[in-house]
């Protein structure tokens, strides 16, 4: 199951480097769409499954 939220993660990686990519910018906080960013706010969402494997509040930082 944890691979799932791996490549999860690895799509929203490729769309926010796109998007930034798109904007000319080399990071969201120098984006003027930062704030309610569907796309940033979606890979944070995908980071946090990706720590904590599905289970609210309980992250795992070991490494594969």
């Amino acid at each position: 199951m944890q691979s799932n939220f791996k490549e999860e993660l690895d799509i929203k990686i490729d769309e926010l480097k796109s998007c930034q990519t798109n904007n000319n910018v080399d990071s969201c906080l120098k984006c003027s769409k930062v704030i309610g960013c569907e796309i940033r706010n979606s890979y944070v969402e995908s980071v946090y499954n990706s720590m904590n494997g599905g289970n609210s509040g309980f992250f795992n930082f070991e490494t594969e």
